[in-house]
């Protein structure tokens, strides 16, 4: 009696290999994070840059819960007056605690970052991952107007963008969101161009052709199993992303062009620099607000820094 061997088919073959390389392309993943993550740790500076941020994040969203003053709270019977037990950080030319404000701008100042970060993020992300994933003229289009933002000086842009918005009397909370866009606007082709990269050496690997054999969606391949292998240089300019969020916004509120007053943040409290009696005479006006950004951005530089050291294949060779 004889029995006929079933040989596997082509297909079963092909979903047999993209399992075994799904699963091995998975362990090394974990083995990268896991790697990362303790090289991360190990690194001092790294660490006390995270909870420096850690610190100035819960001072900002949890101080003026516990302070006795609001951050629009008049006195004027205290104006410009120098830090004190009852003021730690002095008063402001309405008499309001700057210390308060000094911590509520900080929730405004954080969260224009963060949120055009995200913005950044979502566009150069899906604009990258197309551009290296089709390539052609998707490649060609994508890169020359990412080529056309990055060519314009963006501090300038943002200066006309900003005066426009002030000559048509917009009002400072719609602002906020205007600065969020441009902000966002302006980030986006650095890391679309990093992903592109990314996502040109990605697509070549086998498990990523045995998806088009497979027949898996075009939504499957690049966001379930393209881009999630871009996620730590991703993870890295998005820190660097939120930096430069913060300053730019810092730049842009103290010439007047960003959050303006009532409403605070770390910029438009420095501008009180501008006046030279208040520089020479007041310091405790900008100084705070200044330290407060210096230390912020510094501490998140210095966690992308570490980051895209410790995610860097070389050390792990």
């Amino acid at each position: 009696m004889h029995m006929k061997l079933r040989h596997p088919t082509r297909k079963a073959k092909i979903q047999r290999d993209e399992r075994f390389s799904a699963s091995l392309a998975s362990r090394q993943g974990g083995s990268l994070w896991r790697d990362a993550m303790h090289s991360f740790i190990r690194r001092k500076t790294a660490v006390s840059a995270l909870a420096i941020l850690v610190f100035i994040v819960l001072l900002s969203y949890v101080g003026p819960l516990l302070s006795p003053y609001g951050f629009e709270d008049y006195d004027v019977m205290n104006i410009k007056a120098a830090p004190s037990l009852s003021h730690l950080l002095g008063t402001d030319s309405y008499g309001r605690d700057v210390l308060t404000r000094v911590m509520y701008a900080g929730r405004i100042s954080i969260a224009i970052g963060l949120i055009s970060m995200v913005v950044s993020v979502l566009f150069g992300a899906v604009l990258g991952v197309l551009s290296g994933y089709f390539g052609g003229w998707v490649d060609g289009v994508i890169m020359r107007v990412a080529d056309i933002v990055m060519s314009v000086p963006s501090m300038p842009l943002m200066f006309i963008i900003a005066a426009l918005l002030s000559a048509f009397k917009v009002s400072s909370d719609a602002k906020v969101y205007f600065v969020i866009v441009m902000l966002g606007f302006v980030g986006w082709p650095s890391i679309a161009r990093m992903i592109r990269g990314q996502v040109l050496s990605i697509r070549e690997r086998m498990y990523i052709r045995a998806t088009d054999v497979l027949g898996l969606g075009l939504g499957s391949k690049l966001f379930r199993h393209i881009l999630p292998n871009a996620y730590p240089i991703l993870i890295v300019e998005a820190t660097l992303a939120t930096a430069n969020g913060i300053m730019n916004e810092s730049a842009l509120s103290f010439l007047g062009l960003g959050v303006t007053q009532p409403t605070p943040s770390w910029g438009n409290m420095i501008s009180a620099a501008n006046n030279l009696i208040d520089f020479q005479m007041h310091w405790w006006l900008w100084v705070s607000p200044g330290l407060a950004v210096f230390v912020t951005v510094i501490a998140i530089n210095t966690i992308g820094d570490r980051l895209r050291d410790a995610f860097d294949p070389k050390q792990y060779a």
